[in-house]
């Protein structure tokens, strides 16, 4: 099996790690860098915020 180079964010903490460390239900990801990881929050509002927008348009 090939070693997991992504990148996590662990939301209970708030560390990211490269590779899926701790419990599935408390990460996100994967990422594909570091710093995108960091972002792991902002990334995850910004796509709920455009599917509710995509939501509104579909009514």
């Amino acid at each position: 099996m090939a070693e997991d180079t992504q990148w996590y964010y662990q939301i209970s903490t708030g560390a990211v790690t490269q590779g899926k460390v701790g419990n599935v239900f408390d990460r996100m990801g994967p990422y594909p860098d570091e710093a995108s990881a960091r972002r792991a929050l902002e990334i995850a509002a910004a796509r709920n915020a455009a599917a509710d927008a995509q939501d509104s348009d579909d009514d």
